[in-house]
Formats: structure tokens, sequence, C-alpha cells
């Protein structure tokens, strides 16, 4: 095996291997304990602030619940996964190649996270 496919298997089993973990354990709301700086030090939720904790209620088929922390949530982790499947065709010197940039697709999604972001704050209904 290549060290790259080597690679692209390690990333799946680390993705298996927190989607375990959130599973069974779904991370506090108390911002002393975030992992989210600006939370932390700022007392400031960021854009990606909820998100996850969202993972891990999408871990237990909690969709409802997800919704509510980060409406995002399901959307990000969709595209992490497209993202995982279509490095592997790539490894293994196949000629496919996404439609879409990939940096056009992380521009995207910053810009959504930000406009939702300002979009709850203005709101009050950013996740704490």
């Amino acid at each position: 095996m290549s060290p790259a496919a080597l690679h692209w298997l390690l990333v799946g089993l680390a993705g298996l291997a927190g989607l375990a973990v959130l599973h069974v354990w779904v991370p506090s709301g108390d911002p002393a304990s975030s992992i989210c700086l600006s939370r932390r030090l700022l007392h400031l939720p960021c854009p990606a602030c909820g998100m996850t904790r969202a993972f891990a209620h999408l871990a237990k088929g909690e969709w409802t619940a997800a919704m509510a922390l980060h409406p995002l949530a399901p959307i990000v982790a969709v595209e992490m996964i497209l993202g995982w499947a279509a490095w592997g065709p790539a490894l293994a010197g196949r000629s496919w190649r996404p439609p879409i940039r990939l940096e056009s697709v992380l521009v995207a999604n910053v810009a959504v996270l930000v406009a939702l972001w300002l979009g709850r704050a203005a709101t009050g209904t950013l996740p704490w």
C-alpha cells in the first residue's frame, strides 16, 4: 500500500473514531471548558460555535438538536464525507476531477458561516 493510500485510510479511520467518540460524548456548553478560543477568551461565540456539539447530536441521530445548535452541521458533515471519498480515487491515479474547485467550496462555506453567525447574532440565537 502506498504511503498516500495509507494516509487516506488513516484519515478515514480517524473520522470513524471521531464519530464513535461523539456518539457517546456530547461536549458541555460551558464556556470555561469550551474548545473555541473566541468563546473561551472573548466570551463571544465564533461562526462555528455549536458545530462540535451539533456533530455529537448528528452522531446519535438527533437531527433536531443538531440543527438547533448549528444549522450547517449536516451540510458540513456531508461535505467532509464527500471530500474524503473523492480523495481516494485521486490517490489511486484516476483522472477524476471534482466539478468545483476546493477553494470555491471553502470560500462559500466561510461566507455562509459568517452570514449565519451575523444573522444569529442579530436575532440573539447564538448557541451559548
